[in-house]
């Protein structure tokens, strides 16, 4: 899946999200995202672009609050490089 070079983009593992019990539909409530902004493929859930300031530390808080791991279940990819360099995320 291709991620925005402007705005974060929270990576989740597939395995991770389903143990947490965690449902879309509530996070597209709270997050107000489009179809687009949430997608799956393969062992890799991918929330975001996420706009708005809090997001990523608000999204950070309710993950690990359900016991999932920075780094280990979840990370976020900054959205922080150049338009022209086109970043892609898979599972290995």
């Amino acid at each position: 899946m291709h991620l925005s070079s402007d705005a974060p983009t929270m990576l989740i593992r597939r395995t991770a999200f389903e143990r947490a019990g965690l449902m879309r539909t509530d996070i597209d409530a709270r997050y107000g995202l489009t179809p687009d902004e949430f997608r799956v493929e393969g062992d890799v859930v991918a929330i975001g672009p996420l706009h708005a300031d809090d997001a990523v530390t608000d999204l950070s808080e309710q993950l690990e609050a359900l016991g999932l791991v920075y780094f280990e279940d979840f990370f976020e990819m900054s959205g922080n490089w150049p338009a022209w360099l086109g970043v892609w995320a898979g599972k290995a």
